[in-house]
């Protein structure tokens, strides 16, 4: 493990133990948000390790993103003398986070009855497909929620139901169960009036999803007609578009409001539209794209993406360059701002096969004009096993034998 820079401040989960017995990606993210406020996040692993360690192309870099901030404990719970060393774990901890099928933690002896007679204080967080009810025993994946719960349908061109280039469901739902953690500390923990107890949580892929699209929902409800997909759907601006300009260059430029559209027609020099009376509004816009936007797309067609970004920076106007997430590592902002951490990944972590030095995401916030800092990097399996169970009391000639008797590794 590399040592990294370590804020000057107690971060606001110091001193919580969390026992993390997940995988892939929606677990790994409520104990990376976990670790990030500073709990004390031990994962615990097979003694092949977390299967996104192995995993290439797209999901290579699963294990690296969700995995900082952590220990990895590498231990077979199969073997009764392997759940003891959970259990003695569970027994001082404040939260179990997991994310298997429903029933798998009952059949290991570390489902929430059990682990609730053992610890009354412990927050329990599931992470699952859907919650209780009729679809509670399907297996679900994010592009499974995705087609079933209309955001690949709204992401998509008409008839082409799509899904978001990101995990945004297990993302997100990693979010939720962190939340949730959290809220259930604070209603055992808060002064006059908290439980004492532990509280049971559970967050879904399929509810979440519904979440994302619940503004779609309320539009059917609200206007009495179905939104149509996003290439294809009335927007609620007059100009919120992808322009592509000289040299085939692509620019997304967006005027949301009428002091936007005059400031836009000035900057461009576009008089005859700035006194147009069928333009006069963003509502008179947004019915007139059909001859509209043409019109746009060819004034600015003979431009360069970075002279309209520099008219748009000017003017205050709204912009993107529609960027890659490879480029996004060397991004000026983000480098400027400390938004990416310097991360040494290990081989068996980098999903390549060997060791990794390069810069990660920090969580999206500030906590007292500072961000979350990264204080360990994703571990390579079983890294702590050692200095774990010595924690637990273990002595060196038990940790052998555990060893000798592929109990655990590391």
């Amino acid at each position: 493990m590399t040592d990294h820079p370590q804020s000057p401040r107690r971060l606001p989960l110091d001193g919580i133990k969390v026992v993390e017995f997940t995988h892939m990606v929606m677990g790994p993210t409520c104990g990376l948000i976990l670790g990030d406020l500073g709990a004390d996040v031990i994962k615990i692993e097979p003694l092949k390790g977390d299967s996104t360690r192995k995993l290439i192309g797209s999901g290579a870099g699963f294990f690296a993103v969700t995995n900082r901030n952590k220990q990895s404990l590498a231990v077979d719970v199969k073997n009764a003398r392997g759940r003891e060393i959970v259990l003695k774990l569970v027994a001082s901890a404040d939260i179990f986070s997991e994310n298997f099928k429903p029933g798998a933690m009952d059949k290991l002896g570390f489902g929430e009855e059990a682990l609730r007679k053992l610890n009354p204080r412990l927050v329990y967080v599931s992470h699952k497909g859907f919650l209780p009810g009729p679809y509670e025993k399907r297996t679900a994946l994010d592009e499974v929620v995705q087609m079933m719960g209309g955001l690949a349908y709204m992401t998509g061109p008409e008839g082409r139901p799509l899904r978001a280039g990101s995990s945004v469901n297990d993302i997100m739902g990693g979010m939720f169960g962190a939340i949730g953690a959290i809220a259930a500390l604070y209603e055992r923990d808060r002064a006059n009036g908290g439980t004492g107890r532990g509280a049971g949580i559970q967050s879904a892929l399929f509810e979440n999803n519904i979440f994302l699209v619940a503004q779609h929902m309320m539009q059917f409800a609200v206007t009495g007609k179905a939104p149509a997909p996003m290439p294809g759907r009335i927007s609620a601006w007059g100009i919120y578009d992808v322009f592509t300009v000289r040299d085939g260059e692509q620019i997304f430029l967006a005027v949301v409001s009428d002091t936007q559209w005059q400031i836009f027609c000035d900057a461009f020099g576009l008089p005859d539209l700035k006194s147009d009376s069928r333009l006069a509004s963003n509502n008179d816009r947004v019915n007139a794209r059909e001859w509209l936007m043409p019109v746009l797309r060819a004034k600015l067609a003979d431009m360069d993406a970075a002279s309209i970004s520099k008219i748009f920076e000017r003017a205050g106007l709204p912009y993107a360059p529609i960027a890659k997430p490879s480029e996004l590592l060397d991004d000026p902002h983000l480098l400027a701002t400390g938004g990416l951490a310097p991360v040494n990944l290990p081989a068996d972590a980098s999903g390549a096969g060997r060791a990794v030095a390069t810069r990660v995401p920090l969580l999206p916030i500030t906590l007292n004009n500072e961000r979350l800092q990264l204080r360990r990097d994703p571990p390579s399996l079983g890294q702590d096993t050692q200095a774990i169970l010595n924690a637990l009391g273990y002595t060196q000639a038990e940790i052998e034998d555990l060893r000798a008797q592929k109990i655990v590794v590391g």
